[in-house]
């Protein structure tokens, strides 16, 4: 029974035939979404004369427009120009799109469709976060090539995304593309493909830091039973595990009692690290003329270096998410406002570089994998400020001290009180409360604005209607 999704991604080795083809691929993707939006934009200004005008806004009304469009005389023509000089008009349309896979434009216009459909959620309050702007045009100089295909089954069974399927194990088959060859093993999902616990549902391909990247979309089986955690009882509230993330110390995780379960001193900082070289690389783009072969190289060294960069601090995330999923089904962690946090220039960086939010995502979906619970405790929790024996505040607590202090004599490594406190959070959650604004002294929620008050443009502070019950916080975003 498949139950999860997950993803296999590998860096592919395409012969110099296969490169062209891959960028005729993605350069028709993002020929697909502009001319989408297009249609969008041509819609609406038509609508401002004529109300009664249907704009085409879902992914499916798109791709119906943009398959009606493409064989039409606005998409291609031909002169021809016989001997007794009469001028004929061919209608050709799109004479290049028996080139690529059709899957690209239809997937290029579902992209094009979520866009306007997170815009007009945002508009109107179903989208949480910051507010979505309307899509814009893709340029080639500037977007990143990338493309999607779905795994259609033919009607003989066989699949149009293949994993070894040729005399060599390690190729990807795509439709419309050919075999191509993969530098990492695949036998992991192969065998998962041959036993029938997994099935590719799409594939994107991905030009990153001048390699060609393919991410296999799987909607796979549960995890076998040895590798979940044992059922609690329903009354069983003990045991829970806070991690504290920090910057000294990446991650500490301690029980209710005070046992501290794990340290994670040691972290890789590869921003902080390796941030002379990526210096010297910003230096060098700099130098070089715009529009220049030499600038274009310049950029791809630099493109490199921060993909490097990424690719290690994902790779410590995943080993400590898997370490900590893998030793304890009950976990707390606390809420927190990376990006209000980004704001202080003097530890923007060192945020940035440890990756807190990324291994907080990680740490949800790997557990729920392995039938454990991952509790988030809420922002406003003074988890570094309360004393986990007495449970009094100190209100003094700065940053620069590492070791709590509290009256009743109670000492201990500030990271490690803060985790006790996460831990203890789910016991206690009913009888904190919460203040999101402490110098107000109450909650913050959005209000209605008066009538005949002057608005702010469409999609900036824009307020909406709240149900009663519902819950609404204001963030300021700079």
């Amino acid at each position: 029974m498949m139950s999860r999704h997950t993803t296999f991604r590998y860096c592919l080795d395409p012969t110099v035939e296969q490169s062209i083809v891959l960028k005729r691929h993605a350069g028709a993707a993002r020929f697909a979404f502009n001319q989408s939006l297009a249609f969008v934009k041509a819609a609406l200004t038509t609508r401002k004369s004529c109300p009664d005008h249907r704009v085409p806004w879902t992914g499916f009304d798109l791709i119906n427009t943009f398959n009606t469009w493409k064989k039409t005389e606005a998409a291609g023509r031909v002169f021809a120009v016989s001997t007794n000089g009469d001028t004929e008009v061919q209608v050709t349309g799109l004479d290049w799109r028996t080139q690529v896979c059709q899957q690209v434009f239809e997937e290029a216009a579902v992209d094009c469709g979520r866009s306007l459909t997170a815009f007009s959620d945002s508009r109107t309050g179903k989208r949480a976060g910051r507010p979505v702007r309307f899509p814009r045009f893709k340029k080639k100089d500037k977007s990143v090539p990338s493309f999607r295909l779905r795994n259609r089954i033919a009607k003989t069974g066989r699949a149009g995304i293949r994993v070894g399927d040729t005399e060599s194990a390690r190729s990807v088959t795509l439709p419309g593309i050919g075999a191509i060859r993969v530098r990492e093993d695949t036998r992991r999902l192969r065998r998962m493909l041959a036993k029938d616990r997994a099935k590719i549902l799409h594939t994107t391909v991905t030009f990153r830091a001048c390699q060609w990247w393919i991410s296999l979309t799987v909607e796979a089986s549960d995890l076998h039973p040895n590798h979940h955690h044992r059922p609690r009882q329903p009354d069983d509230a003990d045991r829970w595990v806070g991690i504290d993330r920090g910057l000294s110390v990446f991650a500490v995780a301690a029980t209710s009692d005070g046992t501290e379960v794990a340290r994670i001193d040691t972290m890789p900082r590869p921003l902080t690290t390796r941030l002379a070289g990526q210096r010297r690389l910003a230096k060098s783009v700099s130098r070089k003329q715009k529009g220049s072969r030499n600038r274009q190289r310049a950029v791809a060294k630099l493109g490199r270096h921060h993909h490097r960069i990424a690719n290690i601090r994902r790779h410590f995330a995943h080993q400590v998410a898997n370490q900590l999923v893998k030793t304890h089904d009950r976990l707390v962690i606390e809420e927190l406002n990376v990006t209000g946090m980004l704001g202080n220039r003097r530890l923007a960086r060192a945020i940035s570089d440890a990756g807190w939010a990324d291994f907080a995502r990680l740490l949800v979906y790997k557990q729920g994998w392995r039938g454990g619970t991952v509790t988030v405790a809420d922002r406003w929790y003074p988890s570094s400020k309360r004393c986990s024996a007495c449970g009094a505040i100190n209100a003094d607590l700065s940053l620069a001290d590492r070791v709590f202090f509290c009256g009743c004599g109670f000492r201990v490594d500030r990271d490690r009180n803060a985790a006790i406190n996460l831990a203890l959070w789910p016991t206690m959650q009913q009888d904190f409360s919460r203040s999101p604004d402490p110098r107000a002294g109450g909650r913050v929620t959005n209000v209605r604005r008066r009538e005949g008050a002057d608005r702010h443009p469409a999609g900036v502070g824009e307020t909406v209607p709240v149900d009663a019950g519902t819950e609404v916080h204001a963030t300021l975003v700079a």
